[in-house]
């Protein structure tokens, strides 16, 4: 393909293909949509990706994105929020899923993944610990385990049930109704499903 096609657009397609889920005729097609469209848009899909790094921040809290001007995350500042309650989830995204149904009205804490010995992931790469302590910190009633239905979400929602057991917490821990698929992650879950699963927790202990 060197010979056909130009180096420049070779090079964002090598670049567009190292994106998860984009394959390589994805790739060529973002790529040459980019080189037909108006140069101001990939100028401007340029900048925004050279500011991401610098323009997002990680809540020292709750683990979940902010903006750099920001010192926790607005979901835990807002005096509406439920500081009693906690929804573990796996990933930031997964916040924006489940505030899009509109149900729940606690706090969040991001763990940076899940427990999955075969991709090199252990307990100790994720916020745990950070969560035993907010949940002592802040007195919190009830911890919502809202790791994805998977292998993995289910081993780690385990352990925290057992590091919660063994700090020894008397709080309630319940975990999403099984409204979301097994294999489905929780920020490609629609709305209906996610909400049914908020209202049909169950409690583990």
């Amino acid at each position: 393909m060197s010979r056909l096609l130009p180096k420049a657009l070779l090079s964002v397609i090598d670049e567009l293909g190292r994106l998860p889920g984009v394959g390589a005729r994805t790739a060529e097609r973002y790529a040459y949509y980019l080189l037909r469209t108006d140069d101001r848009t990939a100028r401007s899909l340029s900048q925004a990706i050279a500011a991401l790094h610098e323009g997002v921040k990680i809540c020292p809290v709750t683990f979940a994105l902010i903006d750099p001007d920001e010192d926790v995350s607005p979901l835990y500042s807002d005096d509406d929020r439920n500081k009693k309650m906690i929804a573990v989830v796996e990933e930031p995204l997964d916040i924006v899923a489940l505030e899009r149904t509109g149900q729940y009205s606690g706090t969040y804490h991001v763990l940076g993944g899940a427990i999955s010995p075969i991709d090199g992931v252990g307990p100790e790469q994720l916020h745990i610990p950070e969560l035993i302590e907010r949940i002592k910190k802040d007195g919190v009633d009830e911890v919502i385990i809202a790791t994805n239905a998977s292998v993995e979400g289910e081993s780690t929602a385990l352990f925290i049930q057992r590091q919660m057991q063994q700090a020894k917490l008397d709080t309630k821990v319940s975990r999403l109704a099984r409204g979301i698929p097994v294999g489905v992650d929780l920020e490609y879950a629609d709305q209906i499903t996610l909400t049914h699963a908020l209202e049909g927790r169950r409690t583990l202990h």
